[in-house]
């Protein structure tokens, strides 16, 4: 079932060149921070410069990352502004979605969340695969430390029973962004490397796209797919948008004071 959109148009930013983890995490940060009390919605898709582990907004750096295996392998570390879990960021496409519609998307985060995983579920559909919406995972996943791509979530994006998609929102009223990693590639090897997964744990629940179609497939040919789900399941035009001189500055300062601050990302507040 499609949800129609009460405002016709979307900004649409398509970040061609990979960028490092703290200017992507700014840029998301000042689209939210950018929505004002008219109806407005930003739907983004990027990908990143280097391998980057991002956390969860409350997560303890020292519970969930080998800080010291990140530095030798050149993996960068960067907390998210959501909540959620531990996911590393290599060979993927990465959406985030930024609205204050809040007839199109309510006001609650359990159905704004699944209605942004349907609309992520037509674009994989539309790639001839065949997605579902998970249910609630085992409390020890909920509770524990480990990586967001161990279990799927309640309402996160399934495909032959493996994690295909790991997102986090956070809302405040009537404002919210969710965020998420889907990967192009399998890398299970260097996620438990710079994670704390124990030989009991190596059992990672998720599958890429390229795994889940039997072949390889690029970063432009899934986001002509997924900007194509958005766009049917909402009912809505994505206008391309790219931003302005000063609202780069905008994010260049969000990154400098708070992504690129170690007090911001080890918890030093």
């Amino acid at each position: 079932m499609s949800s129609k959109s009460n405002v016709g148009d979307w900004n649409l930013i398509v970040d061609k060149t990979p960028l490092i983890g703290s200017m992507n995490m700014a840029i998301d940060d000042y689209l939210f921070q950018s929505l004002g009390e008219k109806p407005q919605t930003y739907l983004r898709f990027y990908r990143w410069e280097k391998p980057t582990v991002s956390l969860g907004y409350s997560q303890r750096v020292l519970k969930v990352v080998d800080v010291a295996n990140c530095q030798r392998k050149g993996v960068d570390i960067v907390r998210r502004m959501t909540g959620g879990k531990l996911v590393l960021h290599h060979k993927e496409v990465t959406y985030s979605l930024c609205s204050s519609d809040g007839e199109t998307f309510s006001t609650t985060l359990p159905e704004s969340y699944r209605l942004v995983s349907q609309a992520l579920m037509r674009g994989l559909e539309r790639m001839g695969l065949k997605p579902g919406l998970a249910d609630s995972p085992p409390d020890f996943y909920s509770k524990g430390n480990l990586p967001c791509f161990s279990y799927p979530a309640r309402n996160e994006i399934e495909v032959l029973g493996k994690k295909i998609v790991g997102s986090a929102q956070k809302r405040v009223g009537y404002k919210f962004i969710q965020h998420g990693s889907i990967p192009l590639e399998e890398d299970g090897g260097l996620l438990k490397s710079v994670s704390f997964l124990s030989g009991k744990e190596n059992n990672i629940r998720m599958i890429s796209l390229s795994q889940a179609l039997g072949k390889m497939v690029s970063y432009d040919w899934v986001v002509e797919h997924l900007r194509a789900g958005f766009s049917e399941f909402f009912g809505i035009v994505l206008k391309p948008k790219i931003l302005s001189k000063k609202e780069k500055e905008a994010t260049l300062d969000i990154q400098k004071e708070r992504y690129e601050s170690e007090a911001w990302t080890f918890l030093r507040r």
